[in-house]
Formats: structure tokens, C-alpha cells, sequence
């Protein structure tokens, strides 16, 4: 194995590194945005309501991530109103469209996964706000959106680990991400193994940081429903 090949591409990987953490935490926070607004609409028993919710979700969890960076990344160029509008400031950088496709598509499954638990929510709850005198607007922030965020709690760790290993399609629009640094130390060395074995290292220490502190999370959440000991 030929380490000294590594060791001189430490801060390219690290770079790589601090690359692909940022983009999935943006694309993370934009993308939770999205969904709470979409799942709740998509939860509604309304079709007028929950039609085009419902398409969006279906829409990105039935294609794949690579076919949507590729439409936004080289099919948006081909609307001359885009390339003409100031939007292609946004557009033509592979940095912005590997954005907004994961935003989308982590939008779409997160929102799949909060419609979930919010049809999940015990009617009981809702009965015992309304009993209270809550407002429909009271009852969704205290009672349904909390209890729904700690059910879909597990899911949406295993989203965001997903959203981490679909990350390294970033790299193939240009993006040095860990995965784009990764070929561009074996372009270099010409050592595949060692190359791609050492990024792997960095999103297996990653996983491992995610699944740490959404175990915390639940913890702390889940809190109420551990037995008191004597």
C-alpha cells in the first residue's frame, strides 16, 4: 500500500471533507424547511390539497439522485430564459445545482417520513388539546409537530446518513467533495485502493458521528418514556 501517497493528499481530503459536510448540512436545514410545510399538506385527506404534495414526494423518491443532478445541472442550460434570466447566476455553478438537488430530494423523504408520523399521531391527543380550548394552530405546533418530530425521529437519522452517501455524486459535476478528492488522488498516484479505502474512512467516521448524536437526541427526547427506577 503506498501511504505516503495519502499523507500528501491529507489536506485535499480534508478540504474534500469540509466540502461535503457543508453541503449536506445546508441541503439538510433547506430541505427540513421544505418538507414540513409538504408533509403536512400531504397528510390532509383533501385531493385538492394533498395532490401536488403527494406528486412532488412520489416525483423524487421514484427517480433517481443522479438523473435529478444531471436535469438541474446540464438540463437547466438548455432554456434559453434560464441562461438569460438572472437565475443563471445560480445555475451554471456545480456547486448551487448539487444544492438544490439534494435539497429537493431529501426534501421529498423527509416529508414522506413527518406524513407518516403525523397520520401515526394518537387522535386521543388531539382530542384532549381541543379539550383544552387549543385552536387548530395551538394543537398542530404543541401536540402533532412535537410528537410527530419524535416519532419520525429514527427514520430521519437513517435520511441524513443516506444524504451523507449520496453526497459523493457531487463529485461527479466537478464538486471536490471527499469523493471527488478521492479521484483526483488516484488520478494522480494511480493507487484506487488506498485512495477510495481512506475516503470511505471519512464517511465511516461520519456515519458514526451522525448515529452518536441522534442516539443523544433520541435520548433526551424518548426521555418520558423510560420506566423511573425505584
Amino acid at each position: 500500500m503506498d501511504i505516503e501517497a495519502i499523507i500528501v493528499n491529507i489536506p485535499l481530503y480534508l478540504s474534500g471533507l469540509f466540502t461535503t459536510v457543508q453541503l449536506v448540512a445546508i441541503s439538510l436545514v433547506i430541505g427540513l424547511g421544505i418538507a414540513i410545510p409538504i408533509g403536512l399538506a400531504a397528510s390532509r385527506n383533501n385531493p385538492l390539497i394533498n395532490l401536488l404534495p403527494k406528486a412532488y414526494i412520489y416525483f423524487f423518491r421514484g427517480t433517481p439522485l443522479i438523473v435529478q443532478m444531471y436535469m438541474i445541472y446540464y438540463g437547466a442550460g438548455q432554456f434559453e430564459a434560464l441562461r438569460d434570466s438572472f437565475l443563471w447566476i445560480v445555475f451554471k455553478e456545480a456547486y448551487a445545482c448539487a444544492l438544490i438537488a439534494f435539497s429537493l430530494n431529501t426534501a421529498a423523504y423527509t416529508a414522506e417520513i413527518l406524513r407518516g408520523a403525523i397520520i401515526a399521531t394518537a387522535y386521543g391527543e388531539i382530542e384532549a388539546g381541543r379539550a383544552c380550548g387549543m385552536s387548530g394552530w395551538l394543537i398542530l405546533r404543541r401536540i402533532i409537530l412535537p410528537s410527530s418530530f419524535r416519532r419520525a425521529l429514527p427514520a430521519y437519522g437513517n435520511e441524513v446518513i443516506f444524504m451523507l452517501h449520496g453526497s459523493a455524486l457531487a463529485g461527479v459535476i466537478t464538486i471536490v467533495d471527499l469523493f471527488g478528492a478521492a479521484r483526483i488522488v488516484n488520478s494522480r498516484h494511480f493507487v484506487p485502493f488506498e485512495s477510495f479505502i481512506t475516503a470511505g474512512v471519512f464517511y465511516l467516521v461520519l456515519t458514526f458521528a451522525i448515529i452518536w448524536v441522534f442516539r443523544r437526541v433520541e435520548f433526551k427526547w424518548h426521555a418520558h418514556l423510560r420506566t423511573r427506577e425505584s
